[in-house]
């Protein structure tokens, strides 16, 4: 049965480098265009970490003018875009599959009051000496902390996102029958001023964006892609236990438990209940990308729902 369908794309799917990454998308195409041949309706999510940290970097040395955060967002969104795009238009054609591929600049809409504001964590950038962090700190107003014990690094915000602005222009993007690739990075943070949409130096997880996306464009299936080809409790100890189909409840009750680590799989099981939360019909599933055409078959994975 055809499925409409949020790919989120972790990480490990794209490079460091552009080169890199060029390589490693062409893999990452094979797995989506599966989902496409077999009928679905995709949209695809993805990270920008390392990307964005790379374009930052780039804009903060030297004599070139510094670049506002959100304005690096959307560049690596572009620059991600275009390599996404191009890879998974040559696996399809080359599968006698014409369908065309966009990519959508998003925004995605922030509580200016959120408490994130007040307590960036988020590291981004390089790491710089005691000195150069306090110069910079008062000549920029950024943020700047200690992380673990590497040197100084500047901290943004990473708030929770409540809209994604495109969203009815991705709906009608897939209607028309194209294949989408937003929320870049987690999109770029806004707020709302009015009638004024205004950029902030933030970081939103790209996977609770993915969330809110696959809500507001009616998916019934938002894959969070991840190392693994299914959650654990227990993971990597003798009582390792790897889960299949668990209830938003089951879920609830490991993740009180303490079994998902805040920087890794926390975010990903959040992301999923929150999704799961919204539709009886709704499933949440978390695997590998090499995995995730027999995860919708019901092969594999982890499926989270509401009952």
């Amino acid at each position: 049965m055809k499925k409409r369908i949020v790919v989120a794309l972790g990480g490990n799917a794209l490079g460091h480098k552009p080169e890199e990454q060029r390589e490693l998308v062409r893999q990452t195409a094979k797995p989506i265009a599966d989902l496409i041949e077999s009928g679905h309706e995709v949209v695809i999510s993805h990270g920008n970490g390392p990307q964005v940290g790379m374009i930052n970097l780039a804009f903060s040395s030297g004599n070139v003018p510094r670049m506002p955060f959100p304005e690096c967002g959307a560049m690596s969104q572009g620059y991600i875009g275009f390599h996404l795009q191009n890879a998974l238009s040559e696996e399809l054609l080359s599968r006698r599959i014409d369908r065309p591929v966009s990519t959508i600049i998003t925004q995605v809409v922030v509580d200016e009051n959120d408490p994130a504001f007040s307590h960036p964590t988020k590291p981004i950038g390089p790491f710089y000496s005691s000195d150069e962090a306090v110069r910079i700190a008062a000549e920029t107003g950024y943020i700047m902390r200690e992380d673990a014990g590497r040197g100084y690094r500047r901290v943004i915000a990473s708030p929770q996102p409540l809209e994604v602005v495109e969203s009815k222009t991705v709906k009608a993007l897939i209607r028309a029958g194209q294949i989408v690739i937003t929320v870049g990075g987690g999109g770029i943070p806004v707020i709302r001023k009015d009638n004024r949409l205004e950029g902030v130096a933030a970081v939103i997880d790209k996977d609770f964006a993915s969330c809110v996306l696959a809500t507001m464009i009616d998916a019934d299936i938002l894959i969070i892609l991840t190392a693994v080809e299914k959650i654990a409790l227990h993971y990597g100890k003798p009582q390792e236990k790897w889960l299949d189909k668990v209830t938003v409840r089951e879920m609830e009750h490991y993740m009180q438990e303490g079994h998902f680590a805040s920087g890794s799989m926390l975010p990903k099981v959040q992301a999923s209940i929150a999704f799961a939360k919204t539709g009886r019909w709704r499933t949440a599933l978390v695997t590998s990308l090499e995995k995730a055409d027999d995860g919708i078959k019901g092969k594999t994975g982890t499926h989270i729902s509401l009952y």
